[in-house]
């Protein structure tokens, strides 16, 4: 059985494709670099973080901009004729006063581990953009067409423009072509694909909240017209179809589904293999059931389709629920060798599984400063959008056990370092080391920071120099962080935290991501002071049902 979801912690708006037998999974990535993370598997049902498309902070440059926004929704293809990977992806810039603006670039590479091309673009007509190879060689793409004028259905419709690989530009305008297989609103998400006589139009309705869910339509003209599905939508959280085409919020939590585990499900796409077994992959959100928050964010769940005789896909459980388990492929079990817990920066590069929020960690880090640590260099404080050096990786349990051991000597309180529980720079938990002027000594202290409001723990601790462990534990909806002297006996500081906090439904300035545990250090006078760490652990029950 596969137990969902396959891809836990923040990895929304997947977008499968196949090569020969490799399967191939993209994720959204926003203000986190490097960008768009891309999984592999041979089964279906081991996966392993294979590489990232975007690897240059300097295009797209994603500094300076809010939380949520930078990189969005990745339309991952294989062209088969030219033998080339091609990616579309948009990179939003604003969202102020509903004007969502948003720039489509399409790049392309012979192998997924690139080097890719140089970005083309594309339009910015609006977000979610994806390409369709025809039978003919034409390319098409359809993206959703943002509206911000009064009187019209929000957010806009689906539209289509024609590509030309010679000329690396669209032809002509885009053109409508679909307003939805349900009255849910929100469409967005399209995925064109061909099938037979038909053209399939894959897209998301209902919004990236409790009401979400994929729907299908097909015509047997590019352009249309499109019939939707008689039995839409074809997977969602919530069942029962309702008419919101004039409500523009996204979250709906009136449509949570007490019924099922898998909330949010949404925005799809689909994968054919060799033998005809068909699979969706989407996105879902496991909350705390009580508040409704998703400290884990959106993330990746795979669903075992069919098709049915009159030609529409269903789900092969039956219904309309994303399932939390379901049968496995028939394709050949492929394992991947098991990540350690411990990472001891021992190897000359840092793992892959490690982020930064809109610069590459490249910047910030060295693995040849001391054998064996790792060394951030301190820049801007952690409330920062610009330069802030903060390693961490994606939160995937509501019960993990983060731990380091960090040597650090500061000289200024402006020099701070340690272990981090991020949301986004409006809420995190700072369980760091600092200078204190009163005292004329190190300290070991806590900042929380709560929808742009700080507060600092009153509990302080007086270090000597040297170093230091320190530990952050998640336990369902508590978080309580300590410090040892020796890595054995841990001494808890601070009050205890409410993980809930750290969730798309809690923050006010994103929505969109989902938090992470790492290790930040602070130099917000000379951008140099540098802090050792010795090893980061990370410890979760993934398997844990989050209630």
């Amino acid at each position: 059985m596969i137990q969902n979801p396959v891809f836990r912690g923040f990895n929304p708006d997947p977008c499968i494709c196949r090569r020969g037998d490799d399967y191939y999974v993209a994720v959204s990535s926003f203000e986190w670099f490097p960008g768009l993370p891309v999984y592999h598997s041979r089964d279906l049902k081991h996966w392993q973080l294979l590489t990232h498309v975007l690897t240059d902070d300097n295009n797209p440059d994603l500094k300076k901009l809010p939380s949520a926004k930078g990189i969005w929704a990745p339309s991952l293809t294989w062209c088969e004729e030219e033998k080339l990977f091609y990616v579309i992806y948009g990179v939003m810039n604003s969202m102020n006063s509903r004007y969502f603006d948003v720039d489509n670039y399409l790049i392309t590479a012979e192998e997924i581990t690139g080097p890719w091309s140089a970005p083309v673009y594309l339009h910015s007509a609006g977000f979610d953009a994806s390409i369709l190879h025809d039978h003919d060689g034409r390319k098409w793409i359809v993206s959703l067409e943002w509206e911000t004028r009064e009187g019209y259905e929000k957010p806009g419709a689906i539209c289509l423009v024609e590509y030309s690989p010679q000329t690396h530009s669209v032809i002509g305008y885009p053109q409508r072509i679909w307003h939805g297989g349900t009255d849910r609103g929100c469409i967005e998400a399209p995925h064109l694909t061909r099938r037979g006589d038909y053209y399939y139009l894959m897209v998301a309705e209902g919004g990236t909240g409790y009401g979400h869910s994929v729907t299908m339509a097909r015509a047997t003209e590019v352009a249309g017209p499109y019939q939707g599905d008689p039995l839409n939508p074809i997977v969602t959280s919530w069942p029962e179809n309702f008419n919101e085409r004039k409500d523009t919020g996204h979250l709906k939590p009136h449509y949570f589904n007490p019924e099922t585990y898998l909330q949010k499900a949404g925005h799809g796409s689909y994968v054919e293999t060799p033998t005809g077994e068909v699979w969706l992959t989407h996105l879902c959100s496991r909350p705390f059931r009580q508040e409704l928050r998703c400290p884990l964010g959106r993330e990746t769940a795979i669903q075992r389709m069919e098709w049915s005789e009159d030609g529409w896909l269903r789900l092969a459980a039956g219904g309309h629920l994303a399932q939390h388990q379901v049968e496995g492929s028939r394709l050949p079990p492929h394992p991947f060798p098991l990540k350690a817990d411990l990472d001891d920066f021992d190897e000359s590069r840092v793992d892959n599984a490690f982020y930064a929020p809109r610069i590459h960690f490249q910047r910030f880090t060295s693995l040849t400063r001391k054998a064996g640590y790792l060394a951030l260099r301190g820049q801007e404080s952690l409330s920062s959008l610009n330069k802030v050096s903060l390693l961490a990786k994606k939160l995937t349990s509501v019960y993990a056990n983060i731990s380091t051991k960090m040597d650090f000597n500061p000289e200024i309180y402006q020099h701070s370092a340690g272990l981090v529980l991020y949301y986004d720079n409006m809420n995190y938990l700072f369980l760091h080391k600092t200078w204190d002027e009163t005292s004329g000594a190190a300290q070991l202290a806590i900042i929380y920071m709560d929808n742009g409001e700080r507060h600092d723990d009153p509990q302080k601790i007086r270090l000597a120099e040297g170093e230091i462990y320190l530990a952050i534990a998640i336990n369902g909806r508590e978080v309580q962080c300590s410090w040892s002297v020796d890595g054995e006996h841990y001494h808890p500081i601070g009050a205890v935290y409410d993980t809930s906090h750290f969730s798309d439904e809690y923050s006010r300035y994103g929505e969109f991501t989902g938090a992470f545990v790492g290790m930040a250090c602070v130099d917000s006078m000379l951008h140099r002071k540098e802090a050792l760490f010795d090893f980061f652990c990370y410890r979760a029950d993934e398997d844990a049902i989050i209630e």
